[in-house]
């Protein structure tokens, strides 16, 4: 039950075998044994305390032949920025404890059309700022894999509660790559989506340019049916117009176990470490190209010139950040506790690090028209045509990189150091984090720590990055679950 797919609850309901009653108490009585008490993950912030009535709603719904969509019964876990008409949207932070908007993030409400209910909020690096998953309201997360390293970031709740079986599925938003980095640290299948695809509308911001949100799931297909799910324009945010027409019709239909036969992959080895602390996620990138070519695909090493100083100034959400918070206060926070940007820095309730960086993001008066700011604006352009004409070059159908060169920090640590996610946001190009392996067994990590790859393509490849790591899931099978939350009895 703790690693039950989509497609088997989907079966499971039809041939009366399971209700969503039975696996939300099953998910409760899971979350209840380890989120706070045994392993203590610290993965969640708030569980709906009208989880088993929603259940019991939709087991009659099903049973009365109502309408019946894709994720019937499918409990998610949402990262707290995402807003909820039902449960507080915390970000974290013990001043936004009570900020209750009154309607869903477009995507909570399509998840939701498609029949999936809404778990829990989970856990997170505080307003999304770093990697380590640590806030004021939530505390740290802990790896289920090693319960003294991280669980990644910022959307580390909900890596951990996707990998423990505290639901099914779950929701990320990924500045950086917040998405992608609970994923490679949790054994999990993550998906930043092309700028376009998905709604970001009702989910708290960090950058105008860089926020997306996708899902993270235990396998490529349980992934590929939720982004299939949340997928679509929005008016609401208009960038979503760039994605009209570009979509298959199924992320999830086009996957194909053969389709790393005859494959051109590129292993770009600008993102690959060479020193001694690399050594344990080298030794598992090697097996991943190992497993591919035995697949039938071609791996090609390369290199890109200039590509080093060019990606290390791509960023900008720190001048946008301040105009991102006050439209969305602006849209969200009247008659809320917390109203402002201003108000969030001035409680002083952040950690150090988290506060010092919002102190200087909102120092910028006006960043939108900052020099620094459009120059990083053409230097993201200029990595776009960098790489998709080196991919043109190679006739590559994706890049694959490690997500991250080091395995994930010891609690503690401030930062996680050395990930690879700012290719993807650099370029707005999509990319898929799958689990690739783990490191060396030892005490603390009994089968290892979880190392994740990611494929990157160009716009609109969602479905061609799926399909190939779903290819090297079937051959590879990787996914094991972790053993400080083993099945209950």
């Amino acid at each position: 039950m703790q690693e039950i797919t989509i497609d088997q609850i989907q079966c499971a309901l039809r041939d009366g075998s399971l209700t969503t009653s039975a696996l939300v108490r099953h998910c409760l009585a899971r979350i209840a044994a380890y989120d706070r008490e045994g392993p203590a993950l610290r993965a969640l912030i708030n569980v709906h305390p009208r989880a088993l009535e929603e259940a019991a709603r939709l087991d009659q719904q099903y049973a009365t032949g109502g309408p019946v969509g894709p994720l019937h019964g499918v409990p998610i876990v949402l990262k707290d920025n995402f807003n909820t008409h039902d449960l507080p949207t915390t970000s974290g932070s013990v001043v936004m404890k009570e900020f209750r908007p009154a309607s869903d993030a477009t995507v909570v409400q399509r998840l939701r059309a498609a029949g999936a209910l809404v778990l829990a909020k989970a856990n997170l690096q505080e307003f999304a700022r770093g990697g380590v998953s640590i806030s004021s309201l939530g505390g740290q997360v802990r790896n289920p894999y090693d319960l003294t390293r991280t669980a990644g970031g910022s959307s580390g709740g909900t890596g951990a509660a996707v990998a423990a079986g505290f639901a099914v599925a779950g929701m990320g938003s990924d500045t950086g790559q917040s998405i992608r980095s609970p994923a490679s640290a949790c054994s999990l299948v993550g998906v930043r989506p092309t700028r376009g695809l998905v709604s970001r509308w009702g989910v708290m911001p960090n950058s105008l340019t860089q926020d997306e949100v996708g899902p993270i799931a235990r396998c490529v297909r349980d992934a590929a049916l939720v982004l299939d799910a949340i997928a679509g324009y929005d008016p609401r945010d208009p960038v979503t117009a760039l994605g009209v027409g570009k979509a298959p019709a199924s992320h999830a239909a086009a996957l194909d176990a053969q389709s790393l036969r005859g494959a051109r992959i590129g292993l770009l080895e600008n993102l690959c470490g060479r020193e001694e602390r690399h050594a344990e996620v080298n030794r598992v990138m090697e097996q991943v190209v190992r497993t591919m070519e035995g697949q039938g695909a071609t791996v090609l090493r390369f290199s890109i010139e200039g590509f080093d100083a060019l990606a290390a100034n791509v960023s900008t959400d720190r001048w946008e950040a301040r105009v991102a918070f006050d439209r969305y206060f602006a849209e969200f926070g009247a008659g809320q506790p917390v109203t402002s940007f201003r108000q969030v820095v001035d409680s002083r309730s952040a950690s150090p690090d988290i506060q010092k960086a919002m102190e200087a993001e909102i120092a910028i008066e006006d960043g939108l028209r900052d020099p620094t700011y459009r120059e990083r604006m053409l230097n993201r352009d200029a990595l776009r045509i960098m790489v998709a004409a080196r991919m043109a070059d190679l006739r590559l159908d994706a890049i694959l990189y490690p997500l991250q060169r080091v395995l994930p920090v010891p609690l503690g640590v401030a930062d996680q150091p050395e990930r690879n996610g700012m290719l993807s946001h650099g370029t707005g190009f999509p990319a898929v984090t799958f689990p690739a392996g783990f490191s060396t067994p030892t005490a603390d990590a009994p089968i290892g720590v979880p190392v994740g790859a990611e494929l990157l393509g160009t716009d609109f490849t969602e479905a061609k990055l799926l399909s190939l790591a779903y290819a090297f899931e079937q051959a590879a099978a990787v996914r094991q679950p972790p053993r400080s939350t083993p099945p209950l009895r």
